[in-house]
């Protein structure tokens, strides 16, 4: 079976670097079409990240030899497109805000449907905001979106920020059993590669902790909201609760999102046998239908006192599960644990990937 071509938007960033490195081999899609800056346009992909721009370790020499187009003009996708060499493209955008939400429009527009790491469409009320695992159903507001735009085949599809996807999938499984979360206060540390690069300058990162995030805060109260809402008269509608207290951290480790959390139930109280029990047992629609990049066990229980811990955990089953440990009680609300993920696997690429797979088995690719 022939795969499915699918383009790179800033693709020699560091997430667009991971989803080239991720594609490698993957048994659906395949990079057909780079695309970044101006500056990059016209060059090799494989000059245009040599010495110390590449950041991962290898890819496919056909990539390489990729020549990148300027990710401004969407007249070349289209050209592509039409050629039947591109299908979708992968948005890993770095710039102003207003910028990328402008592009990923005129991509949809233009037909070619984008699957966003950005944050500039996580508001957009017709627009999911997907974690496979916990909203899949949320792909049905695509219709409603492109009914609305007059897109026939374009559309736009995000996944949320990387910090919450260490602790979301745990608070989902448990309110799929019933049990309501009133309030929950999280303090996330995160890996210096969640700032792209190059980053945090190092003399900030050595031997401390920068304890303040731009945005991260605001985007970890309310993302969850949404992800946990319903589509209602054509748009997603947040839910009211949890309410949610964010604490974000910069802290030296090179990849890995942790997350401290403390939550308040509702009238019905699960014990800590019961949380253990949902939490190994749950699965969802992507592991159902054996999704490649889906892991088989999304969230893994570590029982010892001292994990999940970064370097040991960060690459659970594929990079894609979430670690969870420390699980007991709360003096003030109902429950601690600690949960882990990859940032720039399951928080970035690898969840954007996962995302297409979602919505090529819904039919949508």
């Amino acid at each position: 079976m022939a795969k499915i071509p699918v383009g790179i938007l800033g693709a020699t960033g560091m997430v667009g670097q991971n989803y080239i490195a991720l594609l490698d081999n993957h048994p659906w899609f395949e990079v057909n079409y780079v695309a970044a800056s101006p500056r990059s346009a016209g060059k090799k992909y494989k000059d245009a990240v040599a010495g110390g721009r590449q950041l991962v370790k290898t890819w496919r020499p056909s990539v390489g030899e990729l020549v990148i187009e300027d990710a401004n003009d969407t007249g070349r996708a289209v050209t592509a497109a039409n050629a039947g060499q591109l299908a979708f493209v992968f948005s890993a955008l770095e710039m102003g805000k207003d910028e990328i939400r402008s592009l990923e429009d005129s991509y949809a527009a233009a037909g070619i449907p984008v699957i966003s790491n950005a944050s500039a469409h996580r508001w957009t009320e017709d627009v999911p905001v997907l974690i496979a695992e916990v909203n899949p159903h949320h792909t049905d507001i695509i219709p409603l979106q492109k009914k609305a735009r007059g897109w026939e085949h374009g559309f736009i599809a995000v996944k949320p920020n990387c910090s919450i996807q260490s602790y979301t999938t745990p608070l989902w499984a448990l309110m799929q059993k019933g049990y309501e979360i009133r309030r929950l206060i999280v303090s996330t540390m995160q890996a210096v590669s969640g700032a792209g690069y190059p980053g945090v300058p190092s003399i900030d990162m050595i031997d401390n902790i920068v304890p303040y995030i731009g945005g991260e805060e605001e985007k970890s109260e309310r993302e969850p909201l949404k992800i946990f809402g319903a589509i209602e008269n054509g748009v997603i509608k947040n839910a009211e609760l949890p309410r949610i207290s964010a604490h974000c951290s910069r802290v030296p480790v090179t990849d890995g999102h942790t997350a401290c959390v403390s939550l308040e139930f509702g009238v019905k109280k699960p014990s800590l046998e019961e949380i253990k029990r949902i939490w190994s047992e749950f699965r969802s629609i992507p592991q159902e239908l054996e999704l490649p990049t889906a892991p088989k066990q999304p969230i893994i229980i570590r029982e010892e006192p001292d994990r999940p811990q970064p370097r040991k955990d960060r690459d659970a089953d594929k990079a894609m599960a979430v670690s969870v440990g420390r699980i007991r009680a709360c003096n003030v609300f109902d429950l601690r644990f600690t949960g882990l993920s990859h940032n720039t696997v399951r928080g970035a690429a690898g969840g954007g990937i996962l995302n297409a797979e979602l919505l090529k088995v819904k039919g949508y690719l």
